[in-house]
């Protein structure tokens, strides 16, 4: 960029320090390795973006939420899975993609489980229907 006056414009390549020429083949390459990992979809979101960085800091805010989102979505995650039960009628299949689910998106976010918290967590969430399996099976 160059400064004219109170006018700023955009310096022809040919004018550039070998620093900015290297900065902009470092951003190019960044831009492809980041647009060749896309879906269409998130490929189009992104796709006004001008420099690697703002590509990914677009996807980043997308996916992750900025830090009170991202905060306040863990929170809402700890609740559900503090509150998680087997549903009337749920098959144990059903039951356990969505006890998965909650667990990877909780992971995702920092949470922490050790594997003896999570079998404890799906014995004591299961309904009556499997009391005396669970009873069978209680450490």
């Amino acid at each position: 960029m160059k400064k004219y006056g109170d006018e700023i414009k955009e310096k022809h390549w040919s004018e550039w320090s070998d620093e900015e020429k290297k900065r902009a083949q470092h951003d190019k390459r960044a831009k492809n390795i980041i647009t060749s990992a896309l879906s269409v979809d998130e490929f189009f979101r992104i796709s006004q973006c001008i420099s690697a960085k703002e590509m990914w800091d677009t996807l980043q805010v997308t996916h992750e939420g900025i830090s009170d989102v991202k905060r306040s979505r863990k929170h809402t995650l700890i609740r559900e899975y503090e509150l998680f039960r087997m549903q009337n009628g749920e098959s144990i299949s059903d039951f356990q993609k969505r006890f998965t689910h909650l667990i990877n998106h909780l992971v995702d976010l920092g949470r922490k489980f050790e594997k003896e918290e999570l079998n404890l967590k799906v014995l004591q969430c299961l309904d009556r229907s499997w009391q005396a399996k669970v009873t069978a099976s209680w450490p």
